[in-house]
């Protein structure tokens, strides 16, 4: 799977205020509406007889680190059913900055995509989306690159407000994260969620996620589709699946 918008992929070598402005002419590109060319009704784990063959492929991104190198995994999955997984070990060109993600961990995840068969209908990455400061964060851009309709399932808030209490939630609940002085969009504007995906009797405030459209995807949709990719994890199943063969990969790596 290559890149639909070359001109959108992520340079490292660019100044900060260039990656802010290609960040802008990347949301301007988004689309945070419903585009997709299946039923996300038919995007579950769960067994279906009814829905073989029409289940589209949704896939998990993550990554794992090792000195200076990324290992950056994308698994497939169709149902609960994992149909391909590939990995890429690239080197790392510049530090983490927050908003910049892309530009530090993009290269490498296209890398990794380059060496995938399969052509997901649907892409979950673990990082922002339009919650982002520029409503471009790692979802979105990388959506936008490869055109696909894309989510991100961040574990911290990048930015935005939460408009209730986050916590002691129970599973399942969910509340908007919304626009303020410092995103680029109108104050109020829902930018994706809050949801609570899992919660524990002897922990109670296990913190949320933060999930938000990237590409393609309504900030409603998204949700409810990381609701329908839970497996009992509060993590959705394809980011937990790419994280832990990450983590497998990364391993292999450090014997050699």
């Amino acid at each position: 799977m290559t890149p639909v918008r070359p001109e959108f992929v992520p340079d490292p070598s660019q100044s900060r205020a260039e990656m802010e402005a290609l960040q802008r002419r990347v949301a301007e590109a988004a689309r945070f509406d419903d585009d997709v060319a299946f039923d996300p009704s038919a995007v579950s784990l769960a067994p279906d007889a009814s829905l073989d063959g029409d289940r589209p492929i949704v896939a998990g991104v993550d990554q794992a680190f090792l000195d200076d190198r990324a290992v950056s995994a994308v698994v497939c999955l169709r149902g609960g059913e994992v149909v391909e997984r590939a990995h890429a070990v690239t080197p790392l060109e510049i530090p983490y900055v927050p908003g910049l993600l892309s530009f530090r961990e993009g290269g490498p995840i296209l890398a990794a995509f380059e060496a995938l068969s399969s052509v997901p209908d649907l892409v979950v990455f673990d990082g922002s989306g339009r919650i982002h400061y520029r409503q471009a964060g790692l979802a979105t851009h990388l959506g936008v690159v490869l055109d696909v309709p894309s989510v991100g399932v961040a574990k911290n808030l990048l930015c935005g407000r939460v408009e209730a209490d986050t916590d002691g939630r129970p599973a399942g609940w969910r509340a908007p994260v919304v626009a303020d002085e410092d995103v680029d969009a109108p104050a109020g504007t829902v930018l994706g969620y809050a949801y609570q995906s899992r919660q524990y009797d002897s922990n109670p405030v296990v913190n949320p996620l933060y999930v938000s459209p990237g590409h393609r995807v309504s900030a409603e949709t998204a949700v409810r589709l990381v609701e329908r990719l839970r497996d009992g994890y509060k993590l959705p199943e394809p980011t937990r699946l790419a994280d832990a063969y990450a983590d497998e990969r990364k391993a292999a790596l450090a014997e050699e």
